[in-house]
């Protein structure tokens, strides 16, 4: 098992933007895409056991973390298009990846496999809906009406940053003992940085044009092996019922003793899950 402080950090520009990134292992390519509040650092604890069989590359998303935070592009056609450049541009342009998504990550990874699908060989997403698919108009959370806000969030949690992190960190877990107190400084570090909230915050603002993307990728059904994991005491099946209308071939759990963490809540249960399901995708 490769060591969690052998991690390798790069960066690199692509599609206009500049994005930081870590790699790990040898193998056909994995890539693993976080979600909000969140950093490549969600998945500190799996990177090193999907090492030992996969190169593994995890990117700080368009705006978070340590990666550029620019004015535009948070649509998610536009941030999937900055890891497909990603993958390319270390050298795996050649390959079909693997790809996990997880809350914001789950439909950029859609809409790279929409975008891409003869690059992609297997998708697993975690913890999240897709914009514009199976809504009824009451779906969107408290907290996604608020980020969609213009400039409003950013002052009003600025300097507040631990506070309003932490709210969601223990709320959204069944275990939130699971996010350490290691993990929330890091997240806080990257989240208090110059763009960092505003960063976070256009993920929300690009829900209806997500959504417009999102309805036009369905009419195309996916047609590769799916797997769509929810927490029991988080989203539970709605990963699953939006990934059943935009995909022919969607494995699926609701994942007991886990929230919306499930990488940090049940760490070895999604290895396991996650390293089964590509093998069978093979």
């Amino acid at each position: 098992m490769v060591e969690r402080d052998s991690l390798e950090h790069g960066r690199a520009r692509v599609n206009g933007i500049k994005l930081h990134y870590v790699t790990a292992g040898e193998g056909p390519p994995l890539v693993l895409l976080h979600g909000w509040p969140q950093t490549w650092y969600e998945w500190r604890d799996v990177i090193p056991q999907l090492a030992a069989d996969y190169t593994v590359i995890a990117p700080d998303l368009r705006g978070l973390g340590d990666s550029e935070t620019p004015v535009s592009g948070y649509d998610k056609d536009t941030v999937a298009t900055d890891v497909r450049e990603l993958v390319h541009h270390l050298g795996f342009g050649d390959e079909p990846i693997a790809l996990v998504g997880h809350d914001w990550g789950m439909p950029t990874a859609y809409a790279y496999a929409a975008q891409y699908r003869d690059e992609v060989r297997a998708l697993c997403v975690l913890e999240a809906g897709l914009p514009g698919i199976n809504e009824d108009g009451k779906r969107k959370l408290w907290h996604t009406r608020f980020h969609g806000v213009r400039d409003l969030p950013e002052r009003l949690v600025a300097g507040r940053e631990r506070l309003y992190l932490d709210w969601f960190y223990g709320e959204g877990a069944y275990d939130p003992s699971a996010i350490d107190d290691d993990a929330r400084d890091e997240y806080v570090r990257c989240y208090s940085q110059a763009g960092g909230l505003r960063g976070g915050f256009e993920y929300y603002r690009a829900y209806e044009t997500d959504a417009e993307h999102n309805q036009a990728h369905a009419e195309d059904p996916l047609e590769l092996p799916v797997l769509a994991l929810g927490g029991a005491a988080s989203f539970r099946d709605l990963p699953i019922r939006d990934m059943e209308r935009v995909a022919t071939d969607v494995d699926s759990e609701v994942v007991e003793r886990a929230g919306h963490w499930i990488p940090e809540e049940r760490p070895d249960y999604f290895v396991e899950r996650l390293t089964a399901f590509l093998a069978d995708a093979a």
